[in-house]
């Protein structure tokens, strides 16, 4: 179809559906007028638009967090197109710098690539397998020789690259900017241009990195690329970016117990966020159960349980989802313990040995990490042992058999002599 050409009716209506389902949840989309465009030649065509996502290797398990843009290329999926997954063995070496103050610890190859394996199989609870192209950018970035690399960079200025709020702030702050770091986002946007994207998908950090791609395509004489950026979600304490150093996140490998018990302690005002950006419940469902909540019509605590049975069948089953729920309501609104509890054989000289330190048995049984770790937990009132609170770190017990350690919400032991 010629430039001017009326577009038919139909090609319209498709391109407004699969926007429709494209606009959910995304932070921005640049520019929108120019997605709308290429839908329109991929429906008339029949030609998929190739959707690009980089992931940077640089830790081995994906929470929550990661799966809000995993989510929108499941979309493109659902809509027909190609999504291509870029393993970033190459730049993962060198990591993004986005939004750091500092500059990165460079990893090995040897852990980017473990770290890869671990990402490839991670990422297929959510996208389609058979949808999904893998590659890696190592394929066409480890050829280039340092002739490439010049030509390459003379095709972005420093000012520009200056213009990014990270190294902004590092150098008003006189913090040092490793010249490395500046070939980041040149080496990204250089994927783009080797893939020749038609969209690419990152979180709202990354829309720097992704204009990048739009510029140095139009650079080697391809159609620039849209970017979509996607929120950052917000963790369990609905404040901070969901992070696993932080604590506040949801692992996609935990168990679905545990899942469901996170969850579940999400602040109410970020539920229907998690709703929208982390599920695959329609639109026009969200909103009426939001309705629903504000009104008063449904409990926010019923909400939530909705939710939590939808993240653990997304990552389980729905079998599974159900158990966690029967469980969670046994033991945090019926006061009961778990139908299955961790036993610990207590070693015989503990045992023998007569009262045992309290934040010692923590220790030994697994339910904290260190006796610093133990104490707290006691000092916050977060220890029982058979129902009963401890609040002195510097109580004695005496064991017996099968008497149940608890450590806060979701951690129980029964001991074994």
């Amino acid at each position: 179809m010629t430039e001017g050409t009326a577009v038919p009716e139909q090609v319209k209506a498709e391109v407004a559906r699969q926007l429709a389902l494209i606009q959910r949840g995304t932070a921005e989309i640049i520019p929108e007028e120019d997605l709308v465009k290429k839908l329109e030649q991929s429906i008339l065509n029949n030609k998929p638009l190739r959707v690009k996502l980089g992931l940077d290797p640089t830790a081995p398990d994906i929470h929550l967090g990661h799966t809000v843009v995993l989510q929108k290329l499941r979309h493109f999926q659902e809509l027909g197109h190609q999504v291509i997954i870029i393993i970033g063995d190459f730049t993962g070496r060198i990591g993004d710098p986005s939004g750091k103050s500092e500059t990165r610890k460079q990893l090995t190859e040897e852990e980017v690539n473990r770290n890869a394996e671990t990402y490839k199989e991670q990422i297929f609870k959510v996208l389609d397998r058979e949808k999904t192209e893998v590659t890696f950018n190592s394929s066409w970035l480890s050829p280039l020789n340092f002739a490439d690399i010049l030509q390459l960079a003379a095709k972005y200025t420093v000012a520009r690259m200056l213009e990014r709020d990270d190294f902004t702030k590092r150098m008003k702050e006189n913090l040092p900017i490793g010249i490395h770091e500046l070939f980041y986002p040149l080496m990204q946007g250089y994927d783009s241009v080797a893939l020749q994207a038609d969209v690419e998908l990152g979180g709202t950090d990354q829309k720097f990195n992704l204009l990048v791609g739009r510029a140095l395509q139009k650079e080697y004489g391809q159609a620039s690329q849209i970017a979509i950026t996607m929120p950052i979600l917000e963790g369990l304490d609905g404040v901070q970016k969901m992070s696993k150093s932080l604590g506040n996140y949801i692992g996609i490998h935990e168990s679905p117990r545990e899942m469901y018990g996170k969850t579940m302690s999400i602040p109410d005002h970020c539920m229907i966020r998690y709703y929208e950006l982390v599920t695959a419940v329609p639109m026009e469902e969200i909103e009426q159960l939001s309705a629903s909540v504000e009104s008063g019509q449904v409990h926010p605590r019923d909400a939530k349980m909705r939710l939590a049975r939808e993240i653990v069948t997304m990552y389980h089953s729905s079998e599974a989802a159900h158990e966690a729920e029967r469980e969670f309501i046994n033991i945090f609104q019926r006061k009961e313990l778990p139908d299955e509890i961790p036993e610990y054989i207590v070693p015989a000289e503990l045992v023998s040995s007569g009262p045992v330190w309290i934040v010692k048995l923590l220790v030994e049984a697994g339910l904290v990490k260190s006796n610093g770790e133990g104490r707290r937990m006691i000092n916050q009132g977060a220890v029982k042992i058979d129902n009963n609170a401890i609040t002195d770190d510097k109580a004695e017990v005496t064991i017996c058999d099968g008497m149940i350690v608890k450590v806060g919400k979701r951690k129980f032991v029964k001991l074994r002599k």
